[in-house]
């Protein structure tokens, strides 16, 4: 059993418009946009990263903004509804907020004893927010949201697959428990975890596979502490008969990527060396910052990628 997990690092999604993307994350839910960079395999496109002050492992959503990609379609296979922490009592702030910002249908309900509230971002992705107890990690405050509501970080993910029974195997391997179920759903609790420790397993076995496109979740990441740790979960992986990927070095992160036997394609991500190593952390997000292997893009990037006004 793999022992070195700790969480979530971050989510990767797929949206259709750079600005509408930084509005919302920014304006709207008021995280910080920690990194604005470019896609490794296909530079004309932005990857940009929003979480809180530092981009914290476990706070970080980030997107490629493809603007001529199709929408997805919803299905097994994938991450369905990302969760965020929230502090306790906040959640009347947040559907007021989201009402006046109109961010779409918004449903309040409880999932294994939590008050949650459901949303739709810019691209109809689903997102939630949690009321999550006992939780110290400190909001950005800076994009218009109070500290007594400010989102925390991730509380949760939902993984969509066919077969929860494999995906409960692969989870129990990776380090985490089962703590409880309700009706097609299971929840998964990584014990040695620091923070957004928790994944929902959605059983739906007469549900189509998804179709990737704007909207859709194109990676979950977990934490390692380093390359160390990350190397040892790699070799557990491929001991175990996963397809495992070399290291990739992400330059904020080292990464590696495996495919599900759902579908879902997880990657584990090393906590080093962070996003303060080309910028400061007063002014993080600010500058267009290209992998050294496209530094000679610059000025045909600068001209071509869409300004994005904060």
């Amino acid at each position: 059993m793999i022992t070195r997990i700790q969480g979530l690092h971050h989510i990767t999604s797929l949206a259709s418009d750079a600005r509408t993307n930084n509005a919302f994350f920014t304006k709207v839910l008021g995280l910080r946009r920690v990194k604005k960079t470019v896609n490794f395999d296909a530079p004309d496109v932005y990857h940009l990263y929003y979480g809180d002050e530092t981009g914290t492992p476990g706070s970080v959503l980030t997107y490629f903004p493809f603007p001529q990609m199709p929408k997805g379609r919803a299905g097994t296979g994938e991450v369905g509804t990302t969760v965020f922490a929230v502090p306790e009592g906040a959640l009347g702030y947040w559907k007021e907020r989201l009402a006046t910002f109109n961010a779409g249908e918004i449903v309040q309900d409880t999932r294994f004893g939590e008050a949650r509230l459901c949303f739709q971002g810019p691209d109809g992705e689903g997102f939630a927010l949690v009321e999550a107890k006992g939780d110290t990690r400190t909001g950005w405050t800076d994009g218009g949201v109070p500290a007594d509501a400010a989102i925390r970080g991730f509380h949760s993910a939902s993984l969509r697959v066919r077969d929860g029974s494999a995906m409960g195997e692969l989870l129990r391997f990776m380090g985490y428990d089962m703590q409880e179920t309700a009706g097609n759903v299971a929840r998964f609790t990584l014990p040695q975890g620091s923070a957004a420790t928790v994944l929902d397993v959605e059983t739906l076995p007469e549900t189509a596979q998804a179709k990737q496109g704007t909207g859709s979740v194109h990676h979950i990441a977990f934490a390692v502490e380093n390359r160390a740790a990350q190397l040892e979960v790699r070799e557990a992986l491929t001991g175990a008969g996963y397809k495992v990927t070399p290291v990739i070095d992400r330059d904020y992160f080292r990464a590696i990527y495996f495919r599900t036997p759902g579908g879902v394609l997880f990657e584990v991500a090393t906590n080093e060396p962070g996003f303060e190593r080309d910028e400061d952390r007063a002014h993080l997000g600010e500058a267009l910052k290209l992998p050294a292997q496209h530094s000679h893009l610059r000025a045909e990037l600068e001209q071509s990628l869409p300004p994005i006004v904060d």
